[in-house]
């Protein structure tokens, strides 16, 4: 029998793949984050699954529930909002699975980033503005940042950023943020992305403390660069009409000759 680890997305139900849909359709047991995983996920459990919220649970707790889960032979779906990849808890969870010898697969989910994008309309990487993302946070309680990953050094790449888990330091943010990105650089604050009571505001650096006010939630994201309204970027050479590829050779000697079928 398996864990499967599923990413269920940002918030809307429908955002979730389709092999995590029949993972969790498909598993006697769900164990998932109440406070971050909308019901309308766990439409998709069997009828009569043993549905678990462990919000309130510890590690020891978790995996206590999982191994007795295992015992039994039945598969469990484990699902965490956003995507597994980042401050998840899916490592700690991973590695004490792989002591007591239980099997586990990972299936992504839609990363709020990703989501917070669709929902401005952004593309956060533009010719001649941004070819990066930097995915970030700033220090909390239950996670300190390293030393060496702190908001300045970041934002001194001009790199888009996507700041989690930080509105509540906004001033902080902001503080950092300005003497290398400007008080004139785009800014969107983008709460419980995708859900019924999503909630976004766009402003610059030097006025989004007055735009936001005193309407500040842990669950959202904050994304800051040049690519987030952009006035002027380039096009990318790889839809020119002059540009080579190997599916659309250009020219009398082209790089890929004979490869456009």
């Amino acid at each position: 029998m398996t864990v499967h680890f599923i990413g269920a997305g940002p918030g809307a139900p429908d955002l979730l793949t389709l092999r995590g849909r029949d993972l969790i359709a498909a598993s006697p047991v769900c164990l998932y984050a109440g406070s971050l995983v909308p019901q309308g996920v766990l439409a998709h459990c069997p009828a009569d699954a043993r549905i678990i919220n462990t919000a309130s649970l510890s590690l020891d707790e978790i995996m206590a529930e999982i191994a007795a889960a295992h015992a039994q032979g039945h598969d469990i779906a484990r699902l965490h909002s956003g995507d597994l990849s980042v401050w998840s808890a899916m490592g700690e969870q991973l590695r004490r699975l792989r002591a007591l010898g239980i099997p586990y697969d990972v299936t992504p989910g839609v990363p709020s980033f990703a989501a917070a994008a669709a929902a401005l309309g952004a593309e956060l990487t533009l010719p001649g503005l941004a070819q990066s993302v930097v995915l970030t946070r700033t220090s909390g309680r239950a996670t300190a940042m390293p030393a060496t990953e702190n908001l300045a050094a970041f934002a001194a790449t001009g790199a888009t950023l996507a700041i989690h888990l930080s509105v509540h330091v906004l001033d902080k943010v902001i503080a950092d943020l300005t003497p290398h990105y400007g008080a004139d650089c785009p800014v969107a604050v983008v709460w419980r992305v995708t859900w019924p009571d999503e909630r976004i505001v766009r402003s610059t650096l030097g006025n989004l403390q007055t735009a936001i006010g005193t309407e500040m939630e842990r669950t959202a994201l904050i994304l800051v660069g040049r690519t987030i309204a952009p006035e002027d970027f380039g096009e990318s050479r790889l839809y020119a009409g002059d540009y080579d590829r190997r599916y659309r050779p250009v020219g009398t000697d082209p790089r890929f000759p004979g490869t456009a079928e």
